[in-house]
C-alpha cells in the first residue's frame, strides 16, 4: 500500500474513533434505577387530571383508569403530577383546559415544595411544552395545563444549586423534564435515590429544565414497559390516554 494511502486510511480510523469517543461521552446512558417515558406533545395528549364531573377528586391512577374507560379512552400512561394539600386539592397553581383553577402560589414555607426555586410544568395551546421557575411563569391566556410543584431539578442546564452529591436524604421521586426538541420525559426512581442523583438523571437526558413533582407518595402506570401501579392517594394526575 502507498504510504500515502496508508496515511489517509488511519486517519480515517483515528476520526472515528474520536467520533464514538464522543458519542459514548455525550449520549446518556441507560439508568436501571429509574422507569421513564417520553412523550411528544405534538402527537401525544398529554392532560392533568385532578376531578371529575361531580367535582370528586381521582385520587388513584386505579379511579382515573376506571373514568377514562367509561369514555372510551385508554390510559396509556399516567403518574402524579405535583404536591397537594390535605384535602388532596393543589398545593400550588393548577390549571385544566385553559382554566386557572388554583392560582400560584408564591408563599414561603418548609418542606420541599418551598425549597426555592421551586417551579411550573405547563402545555400551551398550541402543545408546547415548558418547564420554568415559578417567579418566571406568565400566563397570557395561552396555557391549557399547567402543576406547579417544587424543588425545580434541573434549571438551564445547571443541578439546583441546593443540592448535595451524596446526600443521605433518599426517597423514591418522581419529576417532568424538557428533552430538546420539545418532548417531555416524566420518571420515577424505583429505589430510594437523592435530590442530586436524580436531577443528574435528568440532565444526562439532555434536559434543559426539569421540576420535581413528589416523594414517597409517587407512582407510575406504564404498562407497556410492565410497570403498573395503579394505587395511590394525591391529587393532581398527569396522563396520557388514546381513544378505544
Amino acid at each position: 500500500m502507498h504510504r500515502s494511502m496508508g496515511f489517509l486510511m488511519a486517519g480515517v480510523l483515528l476520526a472515528g474513533a474520536v467520533q464514538l469517543f464522543v458519542f459514548a461521552q455525550t449520549a446518556a446512558p441507560a439508568d436501571d434505577r429509574f422507569v421513564s417515558y417520553t412523550v411528544d406533545p405534538q402527537k401525544q395528549g398529554i392532560k392533568l387530571y385532578w376531578r371529575d364531573e361531580q367535582q370528586v377528586a381521582f385520587k388513584s391512577i386505579g379511579n382515573l383508569k376506571n373514568w377514562l374507560d367509561g369514555k372510551h379512552e385508554t390510559l396509556v400512561f399516567a403518574m402524579n403530577g405535583g404536591m397537594y394539600m390535605e384535602d388532596r386539592s393543589p398545593l400550588g397553581l393548577y390549571v385544566e383546559q385553559g382554566k386557572t383553577v388554583r392560582g400560584i402560589n408564591t408563599s414561603k414555607g418548609n418542606g420541599n415544595f418551598y425549597l426555592e426555586p421551586n417551579g411550573v410544568f405547563f402545555l400551551t395551546a398550541d402543545n408546547v411544552p415548558g418547564i420554568c421557575p415559578t417567579a418566571t411563569y406568565k400566563n397570557q391566556g395561552k396555557i391549557k395545563y399547567a402543576t406547579q410543584s417544587g424543588p425545580m431539578l434541573v434549571i438551564d442546564g445547571q443541578i439546583h444549586p441546593a443540592f448535595k452529591e451524596g446526600s443521605a436524604n433518599l426517597n423514591i421521586r418522581n419529576g417532568v423534564g424538557i428533552l430538546p426538541g420539545n418532548q417531555v420525559v416524566f420518571a420515577m426512581s424505583k429505589e430510594p435515590i437523592n435530590f442530586y442523583d436524580f436531577a443528574t438523571y435528568f440532565k444526562r437526558l439532555g434536559c434543559k429544565d426539569a421540576l420535581y413533582l413528589d416523594g414517597f407518595v409517587s407512582r407510575m402506570y406504564l404498562p407497556s414497559r410492565n410497570w403498573v401501579q395503579t394505587d395511590g392517594d394525591f391529587g393532581v394526575i398527569v396522563g396520557v390516554t388514546e381513544n378505544q
